[in-house]
């Protein structure tokens, strides 16, 4: 299994109405590639199955999506995911840790 791959088996982890980060993503599998995690996510092929759009930065604020953030907010609060200013609300409340 490649490291995309890996990545997308992660993300399929994450229960919808709840957001995980890029951080917490790449930790799981052992590096501290952030920027692959974010690179891997907006090649995902797989989107909705594998919800990259749950996947926020360690402040919880909503960054790059291949459809644009516009899409990636709307499916955040689609889920009950509260958003301000692009960033998530209740950011620990709804913070899943892998």
């Amino acid at each position: 299994m490649n490291f995309n791959e890996k990545v997308y088996e992660l993300c399929k982890k994450i229960p919808e109405g709840r957001v995980s980060t890029y951080k917490i993503i790449a930790e799981a599998l052992g590096t501290k590639a952030y920027r692959a995690v974010g690179q891997a996510l907006n090649k995902n092929p797989y989107a909705p199955i594998i919800p990259c759009h749950r996947i926020v930065d360690h402040k919880g604020e909503l960054h790059g999506f291949a459809t644009g953030l516009k899409n990636k907010r709307a499916l955040l609060k689609k889920e009950g995911i509260k958003i301000k200013n692009n960033r998530v609300l209740n950011f620990e409340k709804v913070l899943y840790r892998l």
